[in-house]
């Protein structure tokens, strides 16, 4: 498999030029202020599709030959990519069939049919990208018709890599740190391919989701390694597997030490932060990098800091989820089994006494629909400071109500919430 050329990411940039916007590298006072560096976004949330990848889908769709194009296309993707894909199609023409995991959100699903018209179709299978990449590829092999991957080709990554040209012509001055989100790994390959021969001394810092991180565990291990169950919540970087190109890449220019693991509770709470602060709407991907920077706040104070917000593609309908792993990952939410005793006024009782004065009830359901009396209830309480949460248990159980704790009790939670 070949390496992306660095020579030809400047090619790249002249065949896109015309399907992409040249996005702004602004800085972000509230952050700013807030670490004590100089925090700058590359908003490539604002693209045409929302998302840096439709510079790497344009740009290998781009170099297919006549005979290529008359064939057809396919890919798979968990969203963006296959954004890009429907918008090359349409625009250069060309047929696509395009394979998404059946967890796509339907707001991104909505935009590939929007951005591809009539040139592509669109087949929901699998419950993850890597799922929705093996029949792609079985289809691949009967079909003839070309695979456009969303990472592991070196043409995608000279396209993805035109964002670092960008960012290096907008900041006269080196950044001192760039914060690279990484799913397949094809925007972080492009990254370092540029920064490596124009800016060696800018420190790349990657980023995944807690519960994907499949280049930390791969880099650590010195080899490619598969993760058998992920969390695939922040779907646009939710893989099972990097790709070739991106591990030897990173294996070769980075450590371990250099990939952070974001809980994704830490990315909704970004994710809120930013819509109320700034009215940036931001997809879990897109939030990674904002997550990260105050886990690094004491090597970045003073420094000047990039931070590439690469999508922008969120479903509203996921927001009531958003909010509640946001508060799960402050500690602010938390979900009991409470026996109530059998006398009156049992619940009045808990109300009244055992809840403090700004504790709030915001789940509760009986473990049996019938003879609720004598059934105990799940009962979800959202807390104002996470240190009111040791009285709170402390008064539940002086009273006898406490039955048991369910937020660290995954398989319990997931069955009875």
């Amino acid at each position: 498999m070949s390496l992306p050329n660095f020579e030809d990411v400047y090619k790249a940039r002249e065949i896109i030029e015309k399907a992409i916007k040249k996005t702004p590298f602004e800085v972000n006072q509230r952050l700013s202020k807030d670490l004590d560096a100089q925090i700058f976004f590359k908003r490539e949330d604002l693209q045409e599709i929302r998302s840096f990848k439709i510079r790497g889908a344009y740009h290998k769709i781009s170099l297919l030959t006549p005979e290529q194009r008359n064939k057809g296309i396919i890919c798979s993707s968990a969203g963006n990519h296959a954004q890009g894909v429907a918008y090359a199609c349409n625009q250069l023409k060309i047929n696509g069939v395009i394979y998404m995991p059946k967890p796509t959100p339907k707001q991104k699903i909505d935009k590939v049919k929007i951005f591809g018209e009539s040139f592509v179709k669109i087949v929901l299978e699998g419950d993850t990208y890597n799922d929705a990449q093996d029949i792609a590829l079985q289809e691949v092999e009967k079909s003839g018709k070309i695979f456009i991957h969303p990472f592991d080709d070196e043409k995608v990554i000279e396209g993805q890599a035109t964002l670092a040209l960008e960012i290096l012509e907008q900041k006269k001055e080196n950044l001192d740190y760039l914060f690279v989100p990484i799913g397949g790994g094809g925007l972080i390959s492009g990254i370092l391919t540029v920064f490596k021969e124009l800016s060696p001394n800018t420190k790349i810092i990657g980023l995944e989701p807690e519960g994907a991180a499949s280049m930390k565990k791969s880099l650590e291990h010195k080899r490619k390694e598969s993760l058998e169950l992920i969390d695939t919540f922040a779907d646009g970087v939710a893989v099972k597997q990097v790709g070739d190109i991106s591990f030897n890449l990173c294996n070769k220019y980075l450590k371990s030490s250099d990939i952070l693991t974001i809980p994704e509770g830490k990315i909704c709470q970004a994710i809120l932060d930013l819509y109320t602060m700034e009215g940036i709407i931001v997809e879990p991907a897109g939030a990674i990098g904002v997550a990260a920077l105050d886990l690094y706040k004491d090597e970045i104070k003073g420094k000047k800091v990039g931070v590439i917000i690469c999508g922008g593609n969120n479903d509203i309908t996921r927001m009531a989820e958003i909010q509640e792993r946001a508060l799960l990952y402050r500690k602010l939410k938390h979900y009991f089994i409470v026996h109530f005793p059998q006398r009156a006024g049992a619940l009045k009782e808990f109300v009244t006494t055992i809840l403090g004065p700004t504790d709030d009830i915001t789940f509760f359901e009986y473990s049996k629909k019938n003879l609720r009396e004598n059934a105990p209830a799940v009962v979800g309480i959202e807390l104002k400071k996470e240190e009111d949460f040791d009285s709170l248990i402390s008064r539940m159980k002086e009273a006898g109500f406490y039955g048991d704790y369910l937020n660290d009790k995954p398989d319990l939670f997931q069955h009875l919430i």
